[in-house]
Formats: structure tokens, sequence, C-alpha cells
């Protein structure tokens, strides 16, 4: 049994869901998007409500993932989401110049990363006061499609991994990182 397929969706105030044949469209205040229907599972409107319905018990695997995939649909066009990156390390840094970031993270030359279309950034430089001062430039990510945002995050920190040893490169906001301890002199 799928508990999260079970789960209601409330569909808000100038929010439009359409559903088709094999697609979910959802239209709100930031965009459009559109989401597959799995076959089997099929999407009922009752006023501000939307349900998702499957056919049999085979198809109880894609019950929640329709159901999360319709969910996050209505929560983009509604709120947006947004995701934020660290790129830490000394000289390393990342500029924002229209729908292109060029980042400097100490190879030879500097990377230029597209953006796709539908995803935004923006970035900030801020100092971190600790034992060592440390510059950092912080990307924050927003888009309304949260695979298309999880993706372009991913293919960024791809780019230069976190070090395992001082923790230079580009991380996810939040997500600790475990450091190695370095050599010790005697």
């Amino acid at each position: 049994m799928s508990r999260i397929g079970k789960k209601i969706i409330t569909v808000p105030k100038g929010v439009t869901v359409t559903v088709g044949e094999s697609e979910l469209e959802v239209k709100g205040p930031k965009g459009t998007l559109k989401t597959p229907i799995p076959q089997g599972i099929s999407f009922k409107v009752d006023g501000e409500e939307l349900r998702a319905e499957r056919s049999s018990e085979e198809q109880a695997a894609l019950h929640g993932l329709a159901r999360a995939l319709a969910n996050n649909a209505i929560v983009g066009v509604t709120q947006g989401f947004t995701k934020q990156m660290d790129v830490v390390g000394v000289g390393y840094k990342a500029d924002v110049q229209g729908k292109r970031i060029v980042f400097s993270l100490g190879y030879s030359h500097p990377i230029e990363f597209p953006l796709p279309e539908g995803v935004e950034a923006k970035a900030e430089r801020l100092t971190t006061k600790g034992s060592i001062q440390q510059y950092q430039t912080t990307l924050t990510l927003s888009s309304i499609d949260k695979q298309k945002l999880g993706q372009v995050a991913a293919e960024m920190h791809q780019l230069r991994k976190p070090d395992a040893y001082k923790g230079k490169g580009i991380r996810y906001v939040g997500v600790p990182i475990k450091l190695k301890p370095g050599k010790t002199g005697k």
C-alpha cells in the first residue's frame, strides 16, 4: 500500500490542473509544468482536491511516484524551489553572467556553465570569520521544476567536488562534510 499515493493534494487558488491522457498540466502564477502520468494511474479533480488512484496493486510503486510528481508541480508553480551551493577555497569563485556561470576552480582555465531554460542563479560573496579567514561564494539556484534544479546542482557539484582534506570545492549548503585528518609531524 502506498501511503504517499493515498494522500490528497490540495490545489491552491490561482492554480489550474488539467488531467490529460498521459500527462498532467499545472498552471500557476509562476508558470506552467507538465508531469507524466504512468499507465494504470489516474487523477481526479474534486473542487480544490486532487486525488491519485491506481487500477491494480501492480502499480503500487508508481502510485506514490505519480502523486509526488504532481505535488512537486503544484508547489513549483506556486512557490518555486531553491538550492544553495557554496564555492569554497582560496581563488575559487563563481560569477553569474546572464544565462551562464563562469567558475574559477583552480584549473588552468575558467569553466563556463550554461544555465538551462527555467533555472536562474544569483551569486553573493561572503567572508567567513574563523581561525582562518576564508572567502566563499554562495550560489542560489531557483526554478519551478524540482527535477531540473536538482540536475543542474548535481552537474555543478561534479565540476569540483569538495576536497577530502581542506573541503575546497563546490558543496551543497547544509550538507556536512567529514574532513580527513592531515599528516602529523613529530
